[in-house]
């Protein structure tokens, strides 16, 4: 199933989306094993949620985990598995910050879909412990690919649709993981690359794009400013 945000409106400010990269070279660097930079990376990320809450964002969404991701070392995905039963665990901070927790990824129980039930269970209960909360929605993608995601959209639309009637715009975005997320305006890449890797690219048609050298774990709140400076440029 597709789990959907509730009735609350959506907050207002900006959306941030992060492709939270270079852990793995961030660890290196510094003579460390992979696993270290993946949880550096996590405890940045519960940084960047207050940062990018202080600051007024309406909503952060955040490439978590990819389709392709799968055919890492399997101690390393374990590892990342983990660090995101953690991240959907830190419910008390997430209540402090009046943040609310969403998700996206291949829905749990069609083909092909790889999330393991620890984190499935773990991503419900985040969903159902913060769905009161008011303040800057936090949007998890997990096993998550945009491609798949349009391909899914697309078949529903062609499935529900007359063999006369054009596919809309607006079928496609209704039939997206989560359609009522505001288009992106802001998209952050960290650790020096310029490329998007297959991430919400419906959503950042319109979205200015923020590159810097600086690994994810070490993305703070200076370099923050600085892209969501680039929204009012």
């Amino acid at each position: 199933m597709v789990l959907p945000m509730n009735a609350i409106p959506s907050p207002q400010g900006p959306h941030v989306a992060c492709i939270m990269d270079g852990n793995g070279r961030w660890a290196k660097r510094r003579g460390l094993p992979r696993t270290a930079g993946h949880t550096a990376g996590e405890e940045n990320l519960a940084a960047v949620v207050r940062i990018a809450s202080a600051r007024g964002v309406g909503h952060l969404t955040v490439f978590g985990f990819s389709t392709e991701n799968w055919v890492r070392p399997k101690a390393e995905v374990r590892h990342i598995l983990s660090l995101h039963k953690r991240l959907f665990g830190r419910i008390e901070e997430l209540n402090a910050n009046n943040v609310r927790i969403n998700w996206i990824g291949r829905p749990f129980d069609e083909p092909g879909a790889r999330t393991p039930s620890f984190v499935q269970r773990a991503i419900r209960q985040a969903i159902a412990d913060t769905a009161t909360n008011t303040g800057m929605v936090l949007t998890v993608a997990f096993d998550y690919g945009s491609r798949t995601e349009l391909l899914r959209a697309a078949q529903q639309c062609a499935s529900n649709s007359s063999s006369d009637e054009p596919i809309s715009t607006a079928a496609v975005q209704s039939r997206l993981y989560s359609s009522e997320m505001p288009d992106v305006d802001l998209i952050i890449r960290t650790s020096g690359e310029s490329r998007i890797s297959n991430f919400m690219l419906w959503q950042i048609a319109t979205a200015k794009v923020y590159f810097t050298e600086r690994s994810w774990p070490d993305l703070d709140a200076v370099e923050f400013d600085a892209a969501l400076a680039l929204l009012h440029t």
